[in-house]
């Protein structure tokens, strides 16, 4: 695809970037089927390849509107294009760009942008937690739509004692810890398990996707900046062997530090680091699959049926699609299979709220999936995903280490 940038965008990075990828479109349309907001909404401009136009016209300088806005906002970000795509375009990252531009050239409705900002404020903050709790207190009293996204965590396990072994260090995140507290726990026990002590360093907190994706890139790099501050001294202390991130959404933007601020004199170096040393628990599971399998061997593996939700994060972001599976059967679970397991159940970050109708949609289709395979419990990694398919699921919904934690301390 041939782009000629705007003389407004020549010479900048997000222009040259921008060019790049656009350049290697070869408009195959081959990631339309594979778009659940394609298929749900039947708008070529609701679709990646349709969406791809409107950015080679926005970085090209032609007249933008509402019009455009609205079909990138409609885009869940799940990044399925990219792993369909044969050209290797990295739409997630050009997404990303088209927003940050069409952000600063459209302007939105007050409504609208006092929704966005609250959201890139309130999430991170130290008022989410607390503001939780209240609504868990009053959830009875709460519309439906609000009291289904307020999951009610069982009572939390004690963390195991400290260990003299190698060490893994923990993001601390923002919404996860009060929404599901049980999460890091359970991942602190499984690691324990196999000889490693999970650590959380005072100061980490948002890995910054919920800025990222809300056309907020600075902040989301100052999120970024603070973490990397946290991790650093016991990184360059050679004392941890990872940086683990439990919730798969958070995971992939920790891996994309490097990217992010490869620019940054000052961070460059440390932010490479820290990508490198970056993983999804599975990745630090698996070679520890065998340890954890003797151990099950022992006490027996719930006989219940599983249905496990790949988050698009994983399948798409990390490109690790069949790992968490084909480890949860290596150690004796029962997983279901079920339809369409490869396209987002709607949850997205903060797209439940600001797309409700739509978010809606697909969950009912991702819902109706799995539970035409008539699981006894639903295992999912990303707390998006899990607080939103929680939300209208038949059976229980949770964390695949939350389960794991339990096989490994069952009696």
């Amino acid at each position: 695809m041939e782009v000629q940038l705007a003389s407004w965008l020549q010479g900048s990075a997000a222009g040259q970037r921008a060019q790049e990828i656009l350049r290697r479109c070869v408009h195959c349309g081959f990631c339309t089927a594979t778009c659940p907001t394609y298929q749900l909404l039947g708008d070529e401009l609701d679709g990646p390849r349709g969406r791809i136009y409107l950015m080679k016209e926005l970085v090209e300088g032609a007249a933008v509107g509402r019009g455009t806005q609205g079909h990138l906002d409609r885009c869940l970000t799940c990044r399925n294009c990219e792993t369909t795509c044969p050209s290797g375009v990295q739409y997630g990252e050009l997404v990303d760009i088209g927003r940050e531009l069409i952000e600063a050239r459209v302007k939105r409705p007050l409504s609208e942008a006092w929704t966005r900002g609250v959201l890139r404020w309130f999430l991170p903050s130290v008022f989410f937690a607390p503001a939780y709790r209240l609504g868990l207190l009053f959830r009875p009293l709460l519309p439906k739509a609000i009291a289904s996204k307020l999951i009610v965590s069982r009572k939390p396990r004690p963390l195991p004692p400290k260990g003299q072994g190698k060490k893994v260090v923990m993001l601390r995140g923002c919404v996860q810890p009060s929404m599901l507290p049980n999460v890091d726990i359970a991942t602190a026990r499984v690691l324990a398990a196999i000889g490693l002590e999970a650590r959380w360093e005072e100061g980490s907190g948002c890995c910054g996707a919920v800025r990222q994706h809300l056309a907020d890139p600075h902040g989301a790099l100052n999120d970024a900046r603070r973490n990397i501050d946290a991790w650093w001294p016991s990184i360059a202390a050679g004392e941890v062997e990872a940086v683990m991130v439990n919730a798969s959404g958070c995971a992939v933007m920790v891996k994309d530090y490097g990217r992010l601020l490869a620019e940054d004199p000052v961070y460059a170096e440390r932010a490479a680091a820290v990508s490198r040393l970056a993983v999804d628990p599975i990745e630090c599971l698996e070679p520890h699959m065998e340890t954890i399998r003797q151990k099950l061997l022992k006490k027996g593996v719930n006989d219940a049926a599983i249905a496990y939700h790949p988050p698009c994060t994983q399948q798409h972001g990390m490109q690790i699609r069949g790992r968490v599976e084909a480890f949860l059967r290596s150690i004796g679970a029962s997983l279901v299979s079920f339809g369409d397991g490869h396209l987002c159940c709607g949850s997205a970050g903060t797209y439940s709220v600001l797309q409700p109708d739509i978010a809606k949609a697909l969950l009912d289709r991702k819902l109706s999936a799995i539970q035409a395979a008539r699981p006894d419990l639903i295992l999912s990694a990303n707390v998006g995903c899990i607080s939103h398919l929680a939300s209208d699921a038949r059976v229980p919904v949770m964390h695949w280490l939350e389960w794991l934690d339990d096989q490994l301390t069952q009696d």
